[in-house]
């Protein structure tokens, strides 16, 4: 039975996990920096940082089926701060019933998304998302995050 629930320490491997894997398959293809990505980046090391800072994990909720975290969604405030989803259970509408949670829930009605990103994009704009025109450099790269936010929210 599949359930969206909010995050408890003993999530941490698992958050960290789900984090470390997306980023490295949708990050690391636009910026190639292997030394971050295949070895400052780990399950060990994320997995401590949300264990030091508790508020990662007090403002994450996990879509949990049969025992088994398949995706987050973690808001600050109104934004949502990260939405991943594990590899393979992508395209069965996690990271919808995620984002739809958060909208409902918790408010959230922002968010910045890398502009590459064409497939979060859209999953976004299927839930009322739509670009500002606000866009910002990553750090020292020729890539952009761009703001999207929910109209009337």
């Amino acid at each position: 039975m599949a359930s969206i629930r909010r995050a408890t320490p003993s999530d941490a491997c698992r958050l960290a996990e789900i984090e470390v894997f997306d980023y490295r398959q949708y990050f690391y293809p636009l910026f190639k920096t292997d030394r971050y990505f295949f070895s400052e980046l780990n399950v060990p090391v994320l997995m401590k940082e949300y264990q030091d800072e508790p508020e990662r994990i007090e403002r994450t909720y996990v879509y949990e089926d049969n025992g088994v975290v398949k995706g987050f969604v973690r808001v600050n405030g109104e934004e949502i701060e990260k939405l991943f989803v594990e590899t393979a259970f992508q395209r069965m509408g996690i990271g919808g019933a995620l984002l739809e949670h958060a909208i409902r829930n918790t408010k959230a009605n922002d968010l910045l998304v890398l502009e590459k990103n064409r497939g979060a994009i859209r999953l976004y704009e299927r839930y009322g998302f739509h670009m500002t025109g606000y866009r910002q450099r990553v750090d020292d790269t020729e890539e952009f995050f761009v703001r999207m936010e929910r109209r009337g929210a």
